[in-house]
């Protein structure tokens, strides 16, 4: 096992050693405990091994993916309420839609109800790729939580979530 301690943002004695030397004249934002950044490293390299798989086997970078698998579990979705619903760019989820449906992998059409709405649906050719990657993606999970206790899988979903009402309420209170 290599030591990541210079690449990653770990608490506890190894990143206390590693701070570097700041000036009472300067703000001191400890990374190592800032959870928004701690919160983007993890996604980033969780991510990134995910990534490696649909890379490699379909061509699709971590944008499209994202874009799939939202419409895989919620079809009929305009480019908006994808952007919403994964807290995206909206200009990078448009550009990502636009390689998708060059690309074949996903159709778009006007709404039943709303034919001034578009929506999104995977093609029969982004299912396939769905298919074989949602559940790749499923065992990279279990193999990385496979080491915590049903107890601690079950705390860390209920403290995202909090963390997910916490930020909402946040970002609602910031908009008064």
């Amino acid at each position: 096992m290599t030591d990541r301690t210079a690449e990653s943002p770990r608490s506890g004695p190894a990143a206390a050693a590693a701070e570097p030397s700041i000036g009472a004249a300067h703000a001191v934002l400890e990374l190592e405990r800032f959870l928004p950044y701690r919160l983007s490293v993890l996604s980033n390299r969780v991510s990134g091994m995910i990534a490696r798989i649909y890379t490699e086997r379909f061509a699709l970078g971590v944008t499209e993916w994202r874009v799939m698998a939202v419409l895989g579990r919620y079809p009929d979705l305009s480019a908006n309420e994808v952007a919403q619903r994964t807290a995206m760019d909206k200009v990078a989820v448009s550009r990502a839609v636009a390689r998708l449906i060059e690309s074949g992998r996903l159709q778009r059409d006007t709404h039943g109800d709303d034919r001034r709405r578009s929506v999104l649906r995977l093609s029969e050719g982004g299912y396939r790729i769905y298919d074989e990657v949602a559940p790749l993606a499923m065992a990279f999970e279990r193999r990385l939580l496979g080491d915590m206790s049903d107890e601690e899988r079950a705390m860390l979903f209920r403290l995202l979530d909090r963390l997910d009402e916490l930020e909402f309420r946040a970002e609602s209170e910031a908009g008064d």
